[in-house]
């Protein structure tokens, strides 16, 4: 068993994660403190306002409230497992993506009631990549030529924690009338 301690004082075993074991406060909470891009930014930007302004792409651009849901939980895994860059994951941690895989699909479960559907899949990582590109761009000063369209506002500021758990929190209340 490997057992993750969290802020509401659940445990969960990340080997074999279970329904009542995830609390999205945790995951709002975790999230908000979690730094995209492994902490390699200008300044803070937390997991949780990048996922926020995920769910907010999708309903932009008319995606089903599953949808709109699933690209507010996509990175929901961060929240027990930390956010390891892909390189290190795919090359040195083949591992943990198959811990991953199977707490995510546990957390879609959960908030969901099934996993995502290929064509669900497909568009949370439509939105995810559009978002990626905004990221790299105003968080790590890369230089990308074409950026995606996208149909909200983005602002790349430092936003206190608390911010960002409310902007979570509240996104996912008004997708699941919790």
């Amino acid at each position: 068993m490997t057992i993750i301690n969290t802020y509401s004082g659940k445990q969960l075993d990340v080997e074999n994660p279970s329904a009542g074991s995830i609390d999205i406060n945790d995951i709002a909470h975790a999230l908000s403190f979690i730094c995209r891009g492994s902490g390699n930014t200008n300044f803070f930007f937390s997991v949780a306002r990048h996922c926020v302004y995920c769910a907010r792409e999708a309903w932009a651009r008319g995606m089903s409230v599953r949808v709109v849901l699933a690209c507010l939980l996509h990175d929901a895994s961060e929240a027990y497992m930390m956010d390891i860059p892909k390189p290190i994951k795919e090359n040195l941690l083949p591992q943990y993506n198959i811990y991953e895989d199977q707490l995510l699909a546990c957390i879609y479960e959960k908030y969901l009631g099934s996993p995502l559907t290929e064509e669900e899949a497909r568009q949370v990582d439509e939105v995810d990549h559009a978002l990626l590109m905004y990221d790299l761009k105003y968080l790590l000063n890369m230089d990308i030529a074409e950026l995606p369209p996208v149909h909200i506002d983005l602002k790349y500021e430092f936003e206190p924690f608390e911010e960002s758990r409310s902007a979570y929190l509240s996104m996912f209340k008004e997708m699941t009338n919790l």
